[in-house]
């Protein structure tokens, strides 16, 4: 946006990037204890005992959704109204799986025995509670030592009659940890992701001992369109949780959108390695007056917006997974 609050009629700048070994490199900025002591100040804020499911379209009317979140088996699904239901993924009667139960008016419906489980429960078998933020499908689990909160702790994000979401996943063999880290290096941008990223500046990153309100890493980057054109954008990243990180567009085009990066932990897998769904919710804002009318096509956007998240994670899967198993190693 200019001086005079007016946006510009192209975004898009011509680039002048040098050749990827000619960039200025940023290994002594990225110093190891800084990115360890946010990923600890993240780690230690209050998460209230939520994990991400799922994005929320996943969930569908009129079918259940099965997945393993910190080693429990859980199943979701929408009652009549369209309101989002969650419960033990395993019937109390024998204990056949209801990922693929069917749902019938407000209740699943268990295909071994018929025995109906709607959203009140029943004896053995008490659901737990959900919230719906119309992005993301969230379940609370009981954790040790953690105080239950109301509903999961959110960072910024656009007013929703305004702002198209966008939820990728992959799954990496590695710990929530390992993702946040991974977020929490904003030096790797433009050398790990020269196709998406370049010039990109950590323009300030928060001091070892650095209190809550200034717990940010504000960075200078422009993303890429194809070989010869990028979009020049400033950003912060910020903890609001343990296995969140948010990325909000804070100037230039686009500003108020957001990419939240969440970690779930799942169960280990045949190989016995920990695996960890990186959940990933692109919500796009502008105020160009078009915009307003992405909606309409909205289901030509999404794939390619998630086919963009994806292969960056793809990348950055392999990092949050050697930097598992060196930590591995070393114990």
């Amino acid at each position: 946006m200019n001086e005079e609050g007016s946006y510009p009629a192209n975004p898009l700048r011509r680039l002048n990037r040098p050749g990827w070994a000619d960039q200025e490199p940023s290994w002594a900025d990225a110093k190891p204890g800084l990115i360890r002591a946010a990923l600890r100040r993240a780690q230690d804020r209050p998460s209230g005992g939520w994990y991400v499911l799922a994005g929320s379209r996943e969930v569908r009317p009129g079918r259940a959704y099965g997945r393993v979140v910190a080693g429990r088996e859980v199943v979701a699904w929408r009652s009549a109204d369209g309101a989002l239901h969650a419960g033990p993924g395993a019937c109390p009667h024998l204990g056949a799986a209801l990922c693929d139960a069917p749902v019938h008016g407000d209740a699943l419906v268990c295909r071994w025995h018929g025995m109906p489980l709607g959203p009140q429960g029943r004896p053995g078998w008490r659901t737990f509670d959900v919230h719906d933020d119309g992005v993301l499908a969230w379940v609370r689990l009981g954790e040790e030592g953690v105080a239950p909160t109301a509903a999961p702790v959110l960072g910024p994000r656009p007013p929703a009659d305004v702002a198209l979401p966008t939820v990728a996943t992959v799954i990496g063999r590695c710990e929530p940890e390992d993702v946040i880290a991974n977020r929490l290096d904003p030096w790797h941008g433009a050398w790990f992701h020269p196709y998406s990223f370049t010039a990109l500046r950590v323009l300030s990153a928060p001091p070892v001992d650095c209190p809550p309100t200034e717990d940010r890493f504000l960075v200078e980057v422009t993303f890429t369109v194809g070989k010869r054109w990028g979009v020049p954008v400033f950003a912060e990243f910020s903890c609001p949780e343990p296995r969140t990180v948010t990325m909000e567009i804070v100037d230039g085009e686009g500003a108020g959108s957001v990419v939240e990066t969440h970690a779930t932990p799942l169960r280990p897998g045949p190989d016995g390695l920990p695996r960890t769904a990186v959940i990933e919710a692109v919500v796009a804002h502008s105020e160009r007056p078009g915009f307003r009318h992405a909606s309409r096509v909205a289901a030509a956007v999404r794939p390619l917006v998630a086919t963009a998240a994806k292969r960056l994670w793809r990348d950055d899967i392999a990092y949050a997974e050697r930097r598992y198993a060196l930590r591995a190693r070393r114990a």
